[in-house]
């Protein structure tokens, strides 16, 4: 399940990237098949352990370009220990929400990224986010949960302070809302719901047949109550170097 549009970031062989926060690694999968140099970055030793498992994986399967290299590095998205100007793409997705001093980890992403590259941020879009954070405390209140809810234009505001310029807007995940409305009304841990379980059987089935009748009917949604909103971005090639 992707939120990234990678078509409109040029992934492909060669192109240099980095995934921050990529947690199960499933936007670092797509540019390491795409034939990138990925690094997919996160703080977590045990899901860089599992992503590192499948990028052997993948290559033992022969499902990535013989050009393209993977690895994942466990940091803090607040130090990163790459130079300025290392990459040409740079992803963080659905990890912003979670960090209190947001600007510091804008900063390190534009930081590293090269002038003239791209990159991509996505989070929780506000309304559906609302609802959530009104119906359950505890889908937010939680150790490494959410700690703000983002209006896009907000958001904009502090990636074009940090020195980035947006190029365009997009919304995603539009079935995936009402099932975190779900969950956030009969309790986020209560799996067991028919409701809750009925809704999640009909996802899975959705990313793994996807049928024509829900992807266009996401696509439809997409703009209403997309549950993420990406925001894609360059640098200026006449950026400084910070």
């Amino acid at each position: 399940m992707l939120t990234v549009d990678f078509d409109r970031l040029g992934v492909g062989p060669g192109t240099k990237a980095i995934d921050i926060g990529a947690g199960q690694g499933r936007h670092s999968f797509e540019m390491f098949r795409r034939g990138a140099d990925v690094i997919a970055f996160d703080m977590s030793e045990s899901d860089m352990a599992d992503v590192a498992e499948m990028f052997d994986a993948m290559t033992a399967e022969g499902h990535v370009p013989a050009s393209a290299k993977a690895r994942a590095e466990v940091g803090d998205a607040l130090r990163l220990p790459y130079a300025d100007n290392s990459f040409d793409v740079v992803l963080m997705s659905e990890i912003l929400e979670h960090i209190p001093t947001d600007e510091g980890a804008i900063s390190e992403m534009v930081r590293v990224l090269k002038p003239g590259g791209v990159a991509a941020v996505t989070v929780p879009r506000y309304w559906p986010e609302k609802v959530c954070w009104a119906l359950s405390d505890e889908y937010h209140e939680v150790e490494g949960g959410h700690v703000r809810i983002y209006k896009a234009s907000e958001l904009a505001g502090k990636l074009r302070t940090a020195g980035l310029e947006v190029t365009g807007t997009d919304h995603a995940h539009a079935l995936h809302a009402p099932y975190w409305w779900l969950k956030c009304a009969v309790g986020v841990e209560n799996n067991d719901n028919p409701l809750v379980k009925g809704y999640h059987q009909l996802l899975v089935w959705d990313m793994m047949s996807k049928p024509w009748l829900t992807r266009v009917g996401e696509q439809v949604l997409n703009p209403i109550i997309g549950k993420s909103v990406a925001l894609y971005l360059r640098k200026p090639e006449t950026a400084a170097s910070s």
